[in-house]
């Protein structure tokens, strides 16, 4: 009995000589750029795998539409409601499920002063933040973001538009909701 534990604790002497001072952040470690001899190329980088799909960058600039498509304006919709709407609410006034919980007020994106700004004003904003908001760049490719802008502006046209101004099938449309 006196033997086996004699052998045992021999045993698990090396093992527990290794538990010392050391800790994870002492250890070895490759950077990326680090000449590797363990890897046949020599370098700690490692080519993708035969088959991977690169993920696109989202903040790839993409150039600002030309002309503004139904399809355009439908897409903006799609992820405004999906990015914004927490916030700018879906009439775009600011009053939106976090700023009734307490979060900052989001700005009114039908106001005078944000419909006089350009496109590229707004594009930016959303990429790049202001104030309290987040820039939404690494989350939204540029392309969305544009779509974005053409849906704000659909929003801001039909904010407080006179009843006057609509199409004989929307004014008959309006009338019956009310």
């Amino acid at each position: 009995m006196r033997r086996t534990a004699g052998l045992i604790l021999l045993a698990a002497l090396p093992a527990l000589s290794a538990c010392g001072e050391a800790n994870m952040d002492d250890q070895a470690r490759a950077k990326t750029w680090d000449r590797n001899p363990f890897f046949p190329r020599q370098i700690t980088m490692r080519q993708p795998v035969s088959g991977t799909v690169p993920r696109t960058d989202p903040a790839r600039e993409a150039p600002q539409p030309q002309t503004i498509s139904q399809d355009l304006v439908e897409r903006g919709r799609q992820r405004y409601a999906v990015f914004c709407t927490p916030c700018h609410g879906q009439d775009g006034r600011g009053r939106g499920i976090v700023v009734q919980r307490g979060f900052p007020h989001a700005g009114d994106l039908t106001a005078e002063p944000l419909r006089k700004a350009p496109a590229a004003e707004i594009y930016d904003a959303i990429g790049n933040g202001r104030r309290a908001m987040f820039g939404m760049a690494q989350m939204i490719p540029s392309a969305d973001r544009w779509a974005i802008v053409a849906y704000v502006r659909a929003l801001q046209l039909s904010q407080d538009a006179p009843v006057a101004s609509l199409s004989p099938d929307d004014r008959t449309r309006l009338e019956a909701t009310q």
